[in-house]
């Protein structure tokens, strides 16, 4: 699935429950899988020894970090979500819940999907959405991992209605004193 149009932020709080898409698939390579080992320190045999792990684990061969998987949310979302109007800036806030369901072997192709579960202004301009999100592995019944991918929005100030600008700039003005 492609990257779904654009979306005004006022549009966002009656999206909630709906299922924004489903990501193109993505490839955990070895090599990917090697290239996370050497960054986090984690050369367990079971992701960087592929004939120990054929041989020792449960898994046929060798399996992708979990984090690994984890941090392909960030290019599943991009490639998948619809792109919020005058959005400034989008930062991870973090997750209300992950669980590692499933290990996915080296060289195996993931997707994720993306339902939108809470949009909340916090102040304005500011928005906090949720996401749950379950990574499948192809070909297995069973999914990578389930989350609660909790995700700010800003919106640019200068295309805000006259009346949330004025609420924004009293509040900045409070929060300065």
């Amino acid at each position: 699935m492609t990257k779904l149009t654009t979306i005004a932020v006022d549009q966002l709080q009656s999206m909630q429950g709906t299922k924004l898409g489903i990501s193109p698939w993505v490839q955990l390579s070895q090599l990917m899988v090697n290239q996370f080992a050497d960054i986090t320190n984690d050369h367990q045999f079971i992701h960087t020894d592929p004939e120990r792990a054929g041989a020792e684990t449960p898994f046929g061969g060798t399996i992708a970090h979990g984090f690994l998987t984890l941090s392909q949310l960030t290019q599943m979302a991009e490639s998948t979500l619809p792109v919020i109007k005058d959005v400034r800036m989008s930062i991870n806030y973090g997750f209300d819940r992950i669980r590692f369901i499933t290990p996915v072997r080296s060289d195996a192709r993931v997707r994720a999907h993306f339902t939108l579960e809470l949009a909340e202004e916090r102040t304005a301009g500011e928005w906090t959405l949720h996401h749950d999100i379950t990574v499948e592995i192809e070909h297995n019944e069973r999914p990578a991992l389930s989350a609660i991918w909790i995700t700010r929005q800003s919106v640019s100030y200068t295309h805000l209605r006259a009346h949330e600008t004025l609420r924004y700039l009293v509040c900045r003005l409070l929060l300065e004193k």
